[in-house]
């Protein structure tokens, strides 16, 4: 079968290995599948990305040896395997959480020299975790749940309580990921930023109360309209004078050196910081100025089961923007291109391969 495959640091078309589904794996044909921003640093330099997944025990992925991505994918039933159930027809489409269980252990689909993910024309996927996509969604914006469900997952974790300001610092799939499921579970007000004209469009699409060009406005100077003291003075007069002063959930989507610093450096005291953006380089900060701001984090990885569920139930019933992400799709011989164009990613959102 085609697949595209990384080869000596190169993302290169070719055919690979056909597959026959194993005990309780079904054979599905890939639909659609998104790249993702962690598939660019692998591909940049996959030694060091597959060795900091081997520092945290994620399963192991040889980066000499080939690989195909594609971890966000819709796809449709071609074969049940050994040891299924059948429960889901052939035919139907079906998103799936990226995990399979065969001979090596657990595998990550789309992060293994075993088991291809969805840049390719066949995939086998494990089929007690298999979900059948609604008959109203389209395969493209299904093919949108494992993104989205990140968003979930950080939302979850941020313990945000009703009324209480967010900011979204990068308004990428990430980011925006973030602001649909604020704006799902009723969050406001919601505040994002971001440089590129094109990203700021989407997440006024995907609902944000107020989005921001950092280059002509700080997003923090919007916090004392909102009523939060912005500095620790403010705050003391406030505890002081006897008003009940909030702080805001910031939620960092960009995952790149020097982002936290600049949020530590800006944020209002008592902030709380979810970092969603997956930063793969060594980074610095200044403990002062937390300390003394009593700024705490909380560091958000995924998603589970659930949440990928629920991610994709909400897109069925009808996520705002979602139909607007995708700004360009490519056939399998266009995905090389693709990777290289979202390198520098201002003026798309997602683009989708159809293999």
């Amino acid at each position: 079968m085609r697949a595209a495959v990384t080869r000596a640091g190169q993302l290169e078309v070719a055919e690979v290995l056909d597959l026959t589904p194993a005990s309780g794996h079904v054979l599905v044909r890939s639909l659609a599948a998104g790249i993702c921003g962690s598939d660019l640093h692998a591909l940049a330099d996959f030694s060091h990305f597959t060795g900091l997944m081997d520092s945290v025990g994620v399963p192991a992925l040889d980066p000499t040896g080939d690989c195909v991505f594609g971890h966000e994918f819709c796809a449709e039933i071609v074969e049940h395997g050994p040891d299924t159930a059948g429960t889901l027809p052939v035919g139907t489409r079906v998103c799936s959480v990226p995990i399979i269980l065969g001979s090596t252990g657990i595998e990550q689909i789309g992060y293994s020299n075993h088991y291809p993910g969805a840049l390719a024309e066949y995939m086998a996927l494990q089929e007690i975790l298999l979900l059948p996509v609604p008959d109203a969604l389209s395969t493209d914006l299904a093919a949108l749940t494992e993104p989205l469900a990140v968003g979930e997952h950080a939302v979850g974790l941020s313990g945000l309580e009703p009324g209480q300001p967010s900011l979204v610092v990068g308004c990428g799939p990430v980011g925006l990921a973030v602001i649909a499921a604020l704006k799902g579970r009723g969050h406001g007000p919601v505040l994002a930023a971001d440089f590129s004209p094109t990203r700021r469009r989407l997440a006024e699409a995907f609902g944000a109360d107020d989005v921001i060009d950092p280059a002509e406005l700080s997003p923090h100077e919007r916090w004392s309209d909102l009523g939060i003291p912005r500095t620790i003075t403010e705050r003391i007069m406030a505890s002081i004078m006897g008003s009940e002063a909030t702080a805001p959930v910031i939620f960092e989507a960009v995952g790149l050196p020097g982002m936290l610093q600049s949020l530590i450096a800006e944020a209002p005291p008592h902030s709380r910081i979810v970092v969603v953006g997956v930063c793969m380089h060594s980074d610095s900060i200044e403990p002062f100025m937390a300390v003394t701001k009593e700024i705490e984090f909380r560091f958000s990885f995924g998603y589970d089961p659930t949440e990928f569920a629920a991610t994709l139930a909400r897109l069925g019933a009808g996520v705002p923007g979602a139909d607007l992400l995708v700004t360009s799709a490519v056939d399998l011989a266009g995905a090389p291109e693709a990777f290289e164009t979202l390198r520098t990613p201002g003026a798309h959102g997602k683009i989708l391969v159809h293999p």
